[in-house]
């Protein structure tokens, strides 16, 4: 392009831009300017879609990232939590009388420490147990196994439970398994 058809160009955009180069361009010039219009509509409108394609991208990257943070113990909570139950299980195993035989007390207090312990554990990585006896079974956090004819309560009341749920922050770690009141017969 040469320096008088670039200062051409430049000059009939300042006019286009002013408003007064559409009448005063001839008609091969005019036409040249609405596709040069339609054309820069065009870029315009792919750069705004780039743009908000980039800023999905980029929100979505940040919320993945987070989660992964916020969930990165999931996967090692889960199988933990097997070891904790046996834990919980050892401990009321343990019957009253023996709890305090002198020979096993040191035992039983080292045992109890140390469940004290995982659930601290537990509470710092946001994992909480929740409580389920009493509730209405909720299909999203209970799992229930049995069917138990209580007179007491309503049917569909967890009455029992076999296994404690846990959640890691708002996300469900595992399952409550319970068993359910229904009507006596």
């Amino acid at each position: 392009m040469t320096d008088q058809t670039k200062d051409e160009n430049e000059t009939l955009a300042a006019d286009i831009a002013e408003g007064t180069g559409t009448a005063a361009a001839p008609e091969g010039e005019a036409s040249r300017i609405a596709e040069l219009e339609e054309q820069l509509a065009a870029a315009r409108q792919e750069t705004l879609y780039a743009l908000a394609d980039t800023q999905n991208v980029r929100r979505r990257m940040e919320k993945e990232l987070a989660d992964a943070r916020a969930y990165a113990a999931t996967g090692f909570a889960r199988d933990i939590l097997s070891v904790a139950d046996n834990l919980s299980r050892a401990l009321d195993a343990i019957p009253a009388e023996l709890r305090e035989d002198d020979k096993l007390k040191g035992l039983v207090i080292g045992l109890e420490a140390t469940a004290k312990e995982l659930e601290n554990v537990f509470r710092k990585q946001g994992i909480e147990k929740f409580v389920s006896v009493g509730e209405s079974l909720d299909p999203n956090k209970h799992q229930a196994m049995v069917e138990i004819p209580v007179a007491d309560a309503a049917p569909g009341i967890i009455v029992q439970e076999m296994q404690a749920g846990y959640m890691i922050k708002d996300r469900l770690l595992r399952p409550a398994l319970v068993g359910v009141a229904k009507t006596a017969e």
